[in-house]
């Protein structure tokens, strides 16, 4: 969950890596560092406890020159967040530096061996194990760096991506990674590496994704070289970046979340075009065309997935039974891969992760390529590591997301999950062409119908104000708006710290009723579907018990709107498509509600975008 950048060329090192450090920060803001390899062959670290800002503060009178550099922004897994168990990492004799993003499992054993042969060391951390480890074998083998880090590295157990520099070596860096991502940027006689694209976009397009237990040397005016663990060469893929430069920037607004939040209009468009064809007559998804057998013959579809793309995944479920008349399990990855799964030849696993990096997914990935499942990845990263490791898949193609908590994603999940659903009923013919024509079209009109409910956005920002300083909120939904109540719950969790939950309406009456009183605002999802009456009950009894109530309704409804306490209306949709547009209105209250309270709403405490460690 750590950001790693690393550059080898004529720029400005220490600018280079300071930019590339902003780009990573929603990757972990505990604290940072630098490493920079001056042209006279000295190794400087500077670290910092805290965000960026706080490293570049700290380094202003500081020697900023090199040749080689690599920095780290942490999210905290072993030691807590200080100036010591920050990254990089010096070896004993101050010859090497090290960044790293993952976590080694076995780190005591080696670290007690090395004790035993006199190694000191100084954090509480994995990584500093590691870079000790580099150095012993390097000494005691009188070897070359690169291959000291193989020869480390096979004694390592858990996962890594690393970031190797050594003073006597000012234009090298040796990079390797297992079950955490690292790209590298080609440039014009330079080199990029970094966790993901982000901060190279703007100096090159040309990038090579490492691969599964692969080590790179990168140097200077050399030809990129990447090997395995046992040391033979690999063939090297260039990749050419579609992201822009201006995908990155706030472009005006206040936090990448709000900004992200009203790109849906054109994310939904993006995931959209050139899969609902012919005035939405036909769906084309080419994951599933050119694997079309599977899905016929498939007896059950398992969905692995965490945090927010669970929630997708339970609407996945949803659609797919409803439209393909398939079975269809949710299940948690980090629960999956320890559940003893049963799955063979006739299962389908769909892994869903926006980063295409999320450790849990990608071991039960495994897990069910083991057993001989079928495995369809929905990710939203070009090149990261589920698309490389499935057997098919969809992108959901809605750019970069930076903020945290997780907005345009979501709907983009939805929205492939409801076109995957939709391209398999056409094939098993479980929906008429009639009805796969009147979804196609509504599908077409969504960008312009979520413009439309963002215009709510102001009203939201009034009614935040009531319920700022509200200490729970419980989120109630029926049928497809239950899984979107979840995630309005845990939006409202990840940014404002106001504890939330999300619960089947009906559900309400066994248990969590007895919280409610004047104190507990209930937001309830209740579109014009085909449980409204029942959840109209749910309402009363809310409203009984003293409750005040936000609700999400369907234009015109007067039902309820006499019943809420404050009502949000959106456009009337087909009951499968209602979750992309319901779920904005709780989007924006999370965080209207989390800016009131002064809450850094892009970088929310103790969270990561990318979760890449167990």
């Amino acid at each position: 969950m750590c950001g790693i950048v690393g550059y080898v060329g004529d720029g400005n090192v220490y600018d280079i890596l300071i930019k590339g450090l902003h780009r990573l920060e929603y990757r972990g803001y505990d604290s940072a560092g630098i490493a920079l390899v001056t042209p006279e062959g000295k190794l400087n670290v500077y670290k910092a406890m805290g965000k960026v800002s706080n490293l570049e503060g700290f380094c202003k009178e500081k020697d900023l020159s090199g040749k080689a550099g690599i920095a780290h922004t942490r999210w905290a897994t072993h030691g807590e967040p200080s100036d010591c168990n920050a990254h990089p990492h010096y070896s004993e004799d101050g010859n090497l530096a090290i960044v790293h993003n993952g976590t080694i499992e076995n780190y005591k054993v080696l670290k007690d061996a090395l004790a035993q042969h006199g190694c000191t060391f100084h954090s509480e951390t994995d990584t500093e194990v590691l870079v000790q480890l580099i150095e012993y074998i390097k000494l005691k083998n009188n070897c070359e760096l690169v291959d000291a880090v193989r020869e480390a590295l096979k004694q390592v157990v858990g996962a890594y991506a690393i970031a190797v520099i050594e003073k006597n070596n000012p234009d090298r860096i040796i990079a390797a990674r297992k079950s955490s991502p690292l790209v590298i940027g080609i440039g014009d006689n330079e080199y990029f590496l970094a966790s993901d694209a982000t901060p190279f976009v703007e100096y090159t397009k040309e990038c090579v994704y490492l691969k599964e237990e692969e080590l790179a040397v990168i140097e200077k005016g050399e030809p990129l070289k990447i090997l395995t663990l046992e040391n033979q060469e690999s063939k090297i893929d260039v990749t050419t970046l579609q992201m822009s430069i201006s995908q990155l920037e706030k472009g005006g607004y206040p936090h990448f979340m709000l900004k992200e939040i009203f790109e849906q209009p054109n994310t939904l468009l993006d995931c959209i075009r050139g899969r609902v064809v012919a005035g939405g007559k036909h769906v084309v998804l080419n994951g599933v065309i050119d694997n079309i057998d599977k899905f016929l013959k498939a007896k059950r579809i398992v969905i692995v997935a965490c945090g927010t793309s669970w929630h997708a995944a339970l609407l996945g479920k949803y659609l797919i039974q409803g439209m393909c008349r398939i079975p269809v399990e949710v299940e948690y990855a980090s629960e999956f891969r320890y559940s003893d799964p049963v799955l063979d030849e006739q299962d389908i696993v769909i892994a869903i992760s926006q980063s295409g990096e999320t450790a849990d997914t990608l071991a039960a990935i495994q897990i069910a390529r083991k057993m001989g499942a079928f495995v369809y990845g929905i990710s939203n990263v070009v090149g990261s590591s589920i698309p490389r490791e499935t057997d098919s898949g969809t992108y959901i193609h809605v750019g970069p997301e930076i903020g945290v908590a997780s907005t345009k994603a979501f709907t983009g999940q939805v929205m492939v999950l409801t076109m995957l659903a939709i391209s398999i009923a056409q094939v098993k013919e479980t929906l008429s062409k009639e009805q796969i024509e009147e979804l196609g079209k509504h599908i077409l009109k969504i960008p312009k119908t979520v413009e439309k409910v963002l215009k709510l956005a102001d009203k939201i920002e009034r009614l935040s104000l009531i319920y700022t300083y509200a200490r729970n909120f419980l989120y109630l939904g029926r049928g497809y708006s239950y899984p979107v109540a979840l995630e309005g719950a845990l939006k409202l969790k990840e940014i404002s710290y106001i504890h939330a939950e999300g619960y089947p309406a009906a559900e309400m009456k066994h248990g969590p009723i007895a919280l409610i009183d004047a104190e507990m605002p209930s937001v309830i999802i209740a579109p014009n579907d085909h449980l409204y009456e029942k959840i109209v009950s749910n309402v009363q009894q809310v409203k009984a018990r003293g409750g005040s109530i936000i609700a999400i309704v369907t234009e015109g409804d007067t039902v309820i709107r006499n019943i809420a306490d404050h009502v949000l209306e959106v456009p009337d949709m087909p009951e499968c498509l209602t979750p992309i547009i319901t779920s904005i209105p709780l989007q924006l209250l999370s965080y209207y509600i989390a800016i009131n309270k002064g809450k850094d709403v892009d970088m929310p405490r103790n969270l990561a975008k990318s979760v890449t460690v167990e």
